[in-house]
């Protein structure tokens, strides 16, 4: 600032001093140029009154004076006398034989034809740079006398100025500069130590109070803006960083430009990653093609399996006036989802192949039956297979809609299976309950099934979904054990659970096997679950059941040795 204003005011002075300069040359040169007129008219009169006494007498004189370089005031000066017919009669630098007629002078016609008998012209030389004056005077005679003189241009005249202009305009542009440094010093200071955070605060020049007051303006809106963007910045991160999902921004060259805690986590990165192309982040083949595919069509969508999980990537393009300008990259763990939509194909595979086998024993016995096929010694034996089928089928369905009921948690209260009404339980009355009721069961098998445990052990929960698990347990530990074998069912209390043991000596389950026991349609031995009636479901019931009341269930098992499932439920619910 401080640079300008002294470029400015130099300039100015510059500019002022040129002008000023021109104005006195010129005002000097009129000024002189009208002395010099005076001067001549007066000479001219001088030499007319002489001329009239004394003829060309004066004039010889004064020829004479003039070549002998004498002192008068008229040597300068140029005298012709020209006769009225236009012949020069006598010239004091020239001889007159030799000289044209002057007839056509327009100083001289002015002279002869004027009633003052006067003339005055200029005539110019462009080559000499000069211009010669001439005044004319009629006399008594009807002659004419003219004196003239030379007279430097204005160009020739500044030209012979130039060397002292040259050094006036010199010393005027150094003192101007100093001048001017010191101004524009003055003038910038105040501006330069202006407080722009507080500019109301600034005691300066009163012509730039409105600048000062529209600063301050656009300063208070610019601060709420500000404030407006971090608040709105600081609320996106709060909301980013605690999602669960993972969330990546990137530019139109698939730079990144926001990333929150789930996304590094999930590629290993920390927010150094920002700013950075998202191929040094990850490398992935399949999710990179992803993001070529979103920025090309619109959206994209893959799976990735990442660390033993399988993730679900959604990926958005974002569009500014029908040109990409970024990605949206948002994905979640879809592992538990994952494995329910393959739990949920292998049920329905299973459920088909399970009603399927009952279904084709019917309609065969039934065929056989309808076609008077059969004896009539087995008539009775296929009418019992249809019968003991249908059952089969009929428990099959049951058991499919208390686990369905189960999964959704919301179990008909209508059905006599599953109710969710909350009461108080004593686990041991429902644990004998259920062992009375079994008891045929474990007859017929020479099983032994004992019940022992706290009566106070009460949990707040639904009794029909108890009675369901430990009426379960209890079958399966009959249906799996070995003749004149025995089931040990134990109520007792550990840490902040109640817990329901049911042990039995039977045949065991594998340890390959043991992880998958209470999946649905998983049978160990399934010519042995077939030959029981099982259908399959009873484990998986017990395990969505025990869920559902809040507990969990550990098991343990030794081949050939038995078999022993604790449930564990919350004293409070």
């Amino acid at each position: 600032m401080t640079k300008r204003i002294f470029q400015s005011i130099l300039l100015v002075a510059g500019i002022v001093l040129v002008a000023s300069l021109i104005f006195i040359m010129g005002c000097l040169y009129d000024y002189f140029g009208k002395i010099s007129s005076t001067q001549m008219k007066d000479q001219l009169d001088l030499a007319v009154n002489a001329v009239e006494v004394e003829g060309i007498d004066y004039l010889q004189r004064l020829s004479s004076s003039s070549s002998s370089k004498s002192s008068s005031s008229t040597t300068s000066y140029r005298l012709t006398w020209v006769a009225s017919d236009g012949s020069v009669l006598f010239d004091t630098q020239a001889d007159a034989s030799t000289m044209e007629n002057h007839l056509d002078r327009s100083e001289i016609q002015s002279a002869l034809n004027s009633a003052s008998g006067e003339g005055v012209s200029t005539r110019y030389s462009r080559t000499l740079m000069t211009k010669t004056i001439y005044r004319a005077q009629r006399l008594s005679d009807g002659s004419v006398l003219r004196i003239s003189i030379n007279q430097d241009s204005a160009g020739v005249l500044a030209l012979g100025m130039l060397q002292p202009f040259l050094l006036i305009l010199l010393i005027a542009l150094v003192m101007s500069g100093v001048l001017a440094r010191y101004i524009s010093r003055y003038i910038a200071k105040p501006l330069n130590n202006l407080d722009l955070e507080h500019p109301l605060e600034n005691q300066t020049y009163e012509e730039i109070a409105p600048l000062l007051r529209r600063i301050n303006s656009q300063h208070l809106e610019i601060s709420a803006v500000l404030h407006k963007l971090e608040r709105q910045r600081n609320e996106f991160s709060q909301i980013t960083d605690n999602m669960k999902e993972c969330l990546v921004l990137l530019d139109s060259k698939d730079n990144i430009l926001s990333i929150n805690s789930a996304a590094m986590s999930f590629f290993d990165t920390d927010s150094s990653c920002v700013d950075r192309d998202f191929l040094l982040v990850d490398r992935s083949v399949d999710i990179n093609n992803a993001i070529n595919t979103a920025k090309k069509n619109g959206r994209a969508n893959i799976r990735v399996n990442r660390k033993g999980r399988v993730f679900q990537f959604e990926l958005s393009s974002i569009t500014s006036s029908g040109e990409p300008v970024g990605t949206v990259m948002l994905f979640f763990d879809i592992t538990d989802q994952a494995a329910s939509e393959q739990m949920r194909r292998e049920f329905t595979a299973n459920v088909s192949h399970e009603l399927k086998t009952p279904l084709q024993g019917i309609a065969g016995s039934a065929e056989l039956l309808a076609s008077d096929m059969v004896k009539p010694a087995d008539r009775e034996r296929f009418i019992g297979h249809i019968q003991t089928e249908a059952k089969h089928m009929v428990a099959l369905i049951d058991d499919i809609i208390r686990l369905s009921q189960l999964d959704e948690n919301r179990p008909d209260s209508s059905s006599s299976a599953v109710s969710v009404a909350s009461e108080e339980v004593c686990l041991l009355d429902v644990a004998s309950e259920v062992a009375k009721a079994l008891e045929p069961v474990a007859a017929s098998k020479s099983v032994n099934i004992s019940v022992n445990g706290d009566e106070t052990s009460c949990v707040q929960a639904s009794r029909s979904l108890v009675y369901e698990v430990i009426f379960n347990l209890c079958d399966n530990a009959i249906k799996y054990n070995k003749d004149e074998g025995s089931v040990f069912v134990d109520i007792s209390t550990k840490d902040s659970y109640y817990t329901v043991s049911v042990k039995d000596t039977g045949i065991g389950i594998p340890p390959e096997h043991q992880d998958r026991i209470f999946e649905r349609f998983y049978r160990v031995d399934k010519s042995h679950s077939r030959a029981s009636g099982g259908t399959g479901l009873g484990l998986s019931i017990v395990k969505h059941a025990v869920q559902s009341l809040g507990g969990h269930i550990e098991l343990k098992s030794d081949p050939d040795i038995g078999t022993n499932i604790t449930v564990f439920l919350p004293m409070t619910k």
